[in-house]
């Protein structure tokens, strides 16, 4: 994982506190260390409810009490997400790691100790430990694995990968790592692999009795607080007046992000209303925050929505949205964006933007202010790019700004309920504890019963691709035993396999993904490998992937099931892209034999028989002169469907 942008995180020892960007410390004056946080080292601050977690799951790792031990009560805990193949995230306390969560797919949340948490809780722990003869401690030094006969001693309940405590018998911790036997059979047995070692290196203890508040933080980064804002401030006044001509909005998402634009153009004492785009797959809590702050400030809010059942009378044409697949994006944000900037701003509005540099690569390489070319009208300028979530957090502390309840009840992120986007560990967080998430699950279970997919589709969150990431494939496969199948078509669809295919398009800006795709959804499935011959017309080399059941052609990606999907920079070329793609359709499904396209390949590798065209695939030169006007394209039908509608 790349950094995308300088860790600003330090911290002041003498004081115990975290100090943002400053190598000297503002209180006391001595000198601040780097946080060792791992990339893209976007920390925030850990709530009761992370912190609570945290506990829990050490004290059943290690026994009651540990979880005081590795996080007293009044100390500062910090939280930073990690890559992984689901979720990670790291816990600081004292400016040190005490420990790791990582989401584990169909296991849940794994607790890992560090050395730092196990040496604060060696002296109290009552469960997975495990003692060693002094003589192993080099080995395990040396980040070799711990053998049987190195065992002196083990707690008799631990079972084959638990995470343990390697000590010596006074306690000392020598390192952690995962059983690789029971703890019966490593005091019983004398040869065996007892340990893989995890965290081997010694380390000084880091320990600090001094405890303070997240109040007591804010004071000690007042400076830098009110830095970040005042050159946020002139930003915003600037860019307004670049802008005059045009009235000026936030966007209001109920997030963080957009919380803090919001007070930073408060704080600018600018008249910019917060304008929120209500997808309709809103927590409900989210709608409440924004109705609540608008009604606690006395501004007046614009709310849109989009069009009434726009996604789950989609979900009809396309089934579940994807990361790799995100028509969602079009009908329920994008769409009503639109709308709410032609009713309200019909000569063009500058919209403050709550977005960051820290957030994603794409968001990495914006500029600060830009035009939209996918809503028109729309300039976006983002006060707050440079930040980092620790800049946010403290700003909103600094203002002492109630923020979304979800921040501190298990997410970290902000969106739509059942986002694709998202991991599991937040779908579970929100399926917990949202009654927002029933009428998705029931859907779910429909949709993969009606199409004979196995538990796992559902169970290990499948549903969030087309084309699920190898790493993803393999850590299913590692829990399961099983291979990752592609989506299967509905038995009713099956029967039409002869009949015409009729697609219906969704098109437009991502705003999630900050691009531009286009997302089809097919009446029918279609068989990949007619399909493929006549895809020579689009790439030179086109991929056929049978076992995933997708083809890929020229940045379009045609699946089995019945979807399309093409991505580019430019609206131009992925409508370019979109229109080949339904015109290849055309011509391997719906043709009506009128030869137009046969009669401009002049390589001939387009041939008319019983009254159909086809193609010599390897003859294709990707001249691309077969393109052009079409019966089948022009006339084709209507996307219709027999599937009876989601009821939500």
């Amino acid at each position: 994982m790349i950094k995308l942008g300088k860790n600003h995180l330090r911290w002041c020892f003498r004081c115990n506190l975290p100090i943002m960007e400053a190598k000297t410390c503002p209180v006391c004056g001595a000198e601040t260390s780097a946080t060792e946080l791992t990339p893209p080292a976007d920390s925030r601050p850990g709530f009761d409810f992370d912190i609570q977690r945290a506990r829990d799951m050490a004290d059943r790792c290690f026994g009651e009490g540990c979880g005081k031990a590795m996080i007293p009560d009044g100390h500062i805990v910090i939280m930073n997400k990690a890559p992984a193949i689901d979720r990670m995230e790291e816990v600081f306390c004292d400016g040190t790691c005490v420990a790791t969560e990582r989401f584990d797919l169909g296991a849940g949340w794994r607790f890992i100790i560090r050395t730092q948490g196990a040496m604060r809780i060696s002296k109290v722990m009552t469960k997975g430990y495990v003692i060693l003869n002094p003589d192993a401690v080099p080995f395990v030094q040396e980040n070799k694995n711990l053998m049987a006969p190195g065992v002196l001693d083990a707690d008799p309940g631990i079972q084959i990968d638990d995470e343990v405590i390697m000590i010596l018998e006074n306690r000392t911790v020598i390192g952690t790592g995962v059983a690789k036997m029971t703890g019966k059979d490593m005091k019983e047995q004398n040869r065996g692999f007892a340990v893989k070692t995890r965290w081997h290196k010694p380390e000084e203890p880091v320990v600090s009795d001094i405890c303070h508040t997240w109040d007591d933080v804010v004071e000690a980064n007042r400076a830098i607080i009110e830095k970040r804002r005042d050159e946020a401030i002139k930003f915003v006044h600037d860019t307004m007046k670049t802008y005059s001509d045009l009235p000026a909005v936030v966007s209001f998402s109920g997030g963080k992000d957009s919380l803090a634009t919001m007070l930073i153009t408060m704080d600018a004492g600018v008249d910019t209303p917060p304008m929120f785009v209500n997808t309709g797959l809103e927590l409900d809590e989210t709608v409440k925050y924004v109705h609540d702050f608008a009604e606690r400030h006395k501004l007046k809010l614009i709310e849109q929505e989009p069009p009434e059942n726009a996604f789950y009378g989609n979900l009809v044409y396309f089934g579940p949205p994807a990361k790799d697949y995100r028509w969602c994006c079009k009908t329920n944000k994008l769409g009503p964006t639109v709308a709410a900037i032609t009713k309200n701003f019909p000569d063009g509005v500058l919209s403050f933007i709550g977005q960051r540099k820290y957030e994603s690569e794409a968001r990495h390489d914006k500029p600060r202010v830009w035009k939209n070319p996918w809503t028109p009208g729309q300039i976006g300028a983002s006060p707050i790019q440079n930040w980092a979530a620790m800049h946010v957090w403290l700003y909103i502390f600094y203002k002492k700004e109630p923020f979304n309840f979800w921040y501190a009840h298990g997410l970290d992120r902000i969106g739509c309920f059942m986002c694709p986007a998202s991991d599991m560990a937040d779908l579970d967080t929100v399926k917990a504890a949202s009654s927002r998430y029933p009428e998705w699950d029931r859907y779910l279970s429909e949709y993969s019963e009606k199409r004979g997919m196995p538990e796992e589709w559902k169970k290990y969150g499948l549903w969030r691709w087309k084309s699920a990431p190898q790493a993803t494939k393999d850590e299913i496969k590692r829990v399961t035993g099983k291979d990752v199948p592609p989506m299967k078509p509905t038995k009713e669809a099956d029967a039409a396999d002869d009949g015409p295919v009729a697609v219906k398009i969704q098109d437009g800006y991502s705003p999630c993904t900050m691009g531009y795709s286009v997302e089809a959804a097919l009446s029918r499935p279609i068989d990949l490998k007619v399909l493929e011959p006549f895809t020579h017309a689009m790439s030179w080399v086109p991929r056929l992937n049978e076992a995933d059941g997708n083809l890929e052609a020229n940045f379009t990606t045609f699946y089995a099931d019945g979807a399309i999907i093409t991505k580019a920079h430019a609206k131009a070329d992925a409508d370019k892209n979109m229109d080949q793609a339904v015109q290849i359709i055309a011509r391997a499904f719906n043709c009506v034999g009128c030869g137009l396209c046969a009669a401009r390949c002049e390589e001939h590798a387009l041939y008319m028989e019983n009254g159909k065209v086809h193609v010599h695939g390897d003859q294709c030169i990707f001249c691309m002169k077969c393109y052009g006007p079409c019966p089948a394209v022009n006339f084709a039908p209507a996307a219709k469907t027999e599937e009876k509608e989601f009821e939500n």
